[in-house]
């Protein structure tokens, strides 16, 4: 394959991409593992950001603006199921950008994937309610909701491959949560913005038209981020490590041919923490707000809260991942969940104290598990197939692990106790515990 990347001339490129070089001409080519890390970081917290003001929103706007004329749950059953189509889309997203990356460069995908992710989001806040276009309000939901999927797709970058390369060996661990920093910052931003409407507007101007900044904020949000990501993508140092294969976008079916049982057992290693993420984030908030009558913004506040805790947890994995082993602390991590499944759903109904009880504990286990599950991803491949093997991985985790968990979670606890919800993450846990035990080759490669 020729090199795409140097023998594209700049004025195919786009501009902002073209900006991104003049910078990196301004200064030392050489981009430290420090500077990625704070790329990688504003690139994930946009994405995150993306997906916490869409899954808030499907819990406080959609089931009333879209689904009015079902009740309360069953609204919001529906909405969870617009909200799990992004999760299909992504690895068709994926197949799509990879041939993009491999054909007109890891600049051009960006641009493209980026754009279209701040365009259907963006999107989202023009949403006609069903009042004024009937079921069309549902269609268009959900067009732009598989637009934000396949976008989310196309969006990975290989930073987090990069940084990982780029990481000093007894810090691997550290490096490796730095990209897992996204989420807990994206939902305390996404969190604020919406109790922040929420407690300045009536309810029916929230519900007109005050959710809808979010989301034109997140598209502004994706603008910065894209040039922070192209600012290390256009470096002579990222281009280097693409031209000797290490970062390499290779063929999507030969990929599969030489590591499908690698890919499947990184999507099953980091269930538990991936269905952790839902089960503390989107799955309690529809909850409180279906069942309780606790105020939605005072929620939003025990989220936050809660995000400052999983942040403080995502920190310490790297510490103890670097002295412990990566392996062991994820199978401690995923033991932890099991047991937290066993009672902890049922706090929720256990009032305020009971709430943050929950939130508090859950986020802990969550940045604890989750800040090394792209550590998992990154370290299961060989060098030649590591770009789409852990785009594939990273796909198939979330599909499996979260893309469901809202409304099965939901679903399970309305018919069978918020203990059938506990169940649905002793999954994830037992599926962590068992991939992590049958494959002695990633045992080898993540301790």
């Amino acid at each position: 394959m020729t090199d795409v990347m140097s023998s594209m001339p700049a004025t195919d490129t786009t501009t902002i991409e073209h900006d991104a070089r003049r910078i990196n001409t301004r200064h030392d080519a050489h981009v430290a593992p420090g500077e990625i890390a704070i790329g990688v970081i504003i690139g994930r917290t946009s994405e995150f950001f993306d997906f916490f003001v869409y899954a808030i929103a499907s819990v406080l706007v959609f089931p009333k603006l879209v689904f009015p004329n079902t009740d309360p749950l069953t609204a919001t059953l529906y909405s969870f199921a617009i909200f799990a189509l992004a999760f299909i889309a992504r690895p068709i997203g994926s197949l799509i950008f990879i041939w993009v990356d491999r054909e007109y460069g890891r600049g051009i995908k960006l641009t493209i994937a980026i754009f279209l992710l701040g365009g259907s989001t963006a999107a989202v806040a023009f949403l006609p309610g069903h009042a004024e276009i009937g079921a069309w309000s549902g269609i268009l939901l959900a067009l732009f909701r598989l637009g934000q999927g396949v976008a989310l797709g196309g969006a990975w970058d290989g930073l987090a491959s990069l940084l990982a390369l780029n990481a000093p060996e007894e810090k691997r661990g550290w490096y490796a949560m730095i990209p897992q920093l996204g989420a807990p910052i994206g939902l305390i931003i996404a969190s604020a913005l919406f109790a922040f409407f929420i407690t300045s507007l009536s309810a029916a101007d929230f519900l007109e038209w005050g959710w809808r900044y979010p989301f034109f904020v997140a598209f502004a949000i994706n603008v910065v981020a894209l040039f922070a990501r192209l600012r290390i993508v256009s470096t002579q140092d990222y281009a280097n490590l693409f031209e000797s294969r290490e970062l390499q976008p290779s063929p999507v079916i030969e990929t599969v041919r030489h590591q499908g049982r690698d890919i499947a057992i990184g999507a099953f290693a980091p269930l538990a923490s991936f269905a952790m993420f839902h089960m503390v984030t989107v799955f309690p908030l529809s909850w409180v707000f279906l069942f309780t009558k606790e105020d939605p913004t005072r929620f939003l506040v025990i989220e936050i809260v809660g995000a400052v805790v999983g942040i403080a947890a995502t920190i310490a994995s790297g510490l103890i991942a670097d002295r412990y082993g990566r392996r062991a602390l994820l199978g401690v991590s995923a033991v932890a969940i099991a047991v937290f499944s066993g009672f902890a759903p049922q706090l929720l109904d256990g009032g305020a104290v009971g709430e943050v009880v929950f939130m508090v504990t859950g986020f802990a286990l969550l940045g604890l598990s989750f800040g090394q599950s792209s550590g998992v991803v990154s370290s299961n491949f060989s060098s030649i197939y590591r770009y789409t093997g852990a785009a594939l991985t990273s796909d198939l985790a979330w599909l499996v692990g979260a893309g469901f968990a809202p409304f099965v979670a939901l679903f399970l606890s309305y018919h069978f106790g918020l203990l059938a919800a506990g169940a649905y993450l002793l999954s994830g846990a037992v599926a962590t515990l068992a991939a992590l035990g049958i494959n002695t080759e990633l045992a080898r490669k993540i301790s």
